[in-house]
């Protein structure tokens, strides 16, 4: 049953001798739940794993909404990428008017890459034997070699934010800037 729906009982309201009873409406709310969010008849879930769940696999348990615990794994070798979505079939709200059918439980990953530094330049050589080989940049007499550094969205030594308004000193109302104006013959 989807936020919204009503349902109708017919004939069940206040029964009084003499006249016809009313219906009774009831009007069903979603509420929000801490854990899981709906989409129709699917549950979607976030979960959070480290960069080594996410590259050699991982179990994970997960509590049901009908308090049954769940394993769920993914196999080695299959990656799971930053914003990844995978589903267990079956485990989701069940379907209107079919009640032994049930949608999706849809696990939505954020992989959590470590920090900078976390491990020393010749350990950081050991593990990148482990992966493809990289591609082999050459560098010729006119290129320039600069280096990434973090970014912000906003602010910096000397910037300021971004103004739409080009003179922004035009909207002085205080009489505190004389205007020129243009010669007409």
């Amino acid at each position: 049953m989807k936020d919204g729906q009503k349902i109708t009982f017919h004939e069940e309201g206040d029964q009084v001798p003499g006249l016809e009873p009313g219906d009774i409406v009831i009007v069903l709310e979603q509420k929000e739940h801490p854990v899981f969010r709906r989409s129709g008849d699917d549950l979607v879930l976030r979960r959070e794993i480290s960069l080594a769940d996410a590259l050699c696999g991982c179990r994970q348990l997960i509590r049901t909404l009908d308090n049954r615990t769940l394993l769920v794994a993914s196999q080695p070798g299959d990656v799971i990428r930053p914003g990844d979505m995978k589903c267990v079939p079956n485990e989701g709200m069940p379907v209107y008017r079919s009640p032994f059918q049930k949608g999706k439980l849809i696990l939505k990953f954020e992989v959590k890459f470590p920090e900078a530094g976390w491990l020393p330049p010749e350990r950081l050589r050991q593990l990148q034997a482990f992966f493809p080989p990289q591609e082999e940049v050459m560098a010729t007499g006119d290129t320039e070699e600069v280096e990434l550094s973090d970014y912000a969205a906003h602010g910096g030594p000397g910037r300021r934010p971004y103004n739409p308004d080009p003179y922004p000193e035009d909207d002085l109302e205080d009489g505190s800037r004389q205007h020129v104006q243009c010669q007409t013959s």
